[in-house]
């Protein structure tokens, strides 16, 4: 490149992070030339120049991560959303997938997440509402008196605190509710054990 307008790498990082901040994903090489009113050709160059120094990660079409993208990218763990988990009557848990959420690990540590969204109220003593987003830790294993992710005939999934009696052969599913009752259940299968509880302040 035998001249460079210095203007045109900082309006590109900061035009491809706030894209990226909105869409979710980088723009493509004609939403660039059209919001900056940069030529094709152009963008092109700078973003090949600012890849060989070492300012982006430049893969092709919409695959452009910046160093703030590769900072967060690098600090955070991608979490996908999966639906909803009854905590009252057993509901079944989606497993479509409704979008993906970055979380801190400064906060919540390595590990495979994802989040389900409470509904009802058996879980309200434990400070889980009806809406709150719950992040659950991917596990099939969990200690007595841990709030779980339970499924229940293979179909059904609740988030209950989980005591297994084995002098009983069977497993207490027990609500954070005074007024609501523990379900008995043989068996159940384990799917995760929730961690935080991420809410909306009224």
């Amino acid at each position: 490149m035998r001249t460079k307008n210095e203007s045109y790498f900082e309006r590109l990082e900061q035009y491809i992070d706030g894209y990226r901040e909105a869409n979710g994903a980088s723009p493509s090489i004609r939403e660039i030339e059209a919001a900056l009113g940069i030529s094709r050709s152009t963008v092109s160059r700078y973003l090949s120049f600012m890849r060989e120094k070492g300012t982006i990660d430049y893969e092709g079409p919409r695959r452009i991560n910046t160093r703030e993208a590769q900072i967060t990218r690098n600090e955070t763990v991608k979490v996908p959303l999966l639906g909803t988990v009854a905590c009252g009557i057993p509901k079944f848990a989606e497993e479509n997938i409704e979008e993906y959420v970055r979380l801190p690990i400064a906060l919540f540590g390595q590990g495979s997440f994802f989040l389900l969204r409470a509904d009802g109220d058996s879980m309200i003593d434990a400070n889980i509402e009806s809406g709150d987003l719950v992040l659950i830790r991917q596990q099939s294993s969990a200690d007595p008196g841990q709030i779980v992710v339970a499924l229940i005939d293979n179909e059904e999934a609740t988030l209950k605190r989980y005591y297994p009696e084995p002098e009983n052969r069977r497993v207490r599913l027990h609500p954070e509710n005074e007024s609501m009752a523990d379900i008995f259940v043989p068996d159940c299968v384990i799917q995760g054990v929730a961690v935080k509880v991420l809410k909306d302040l009224a």
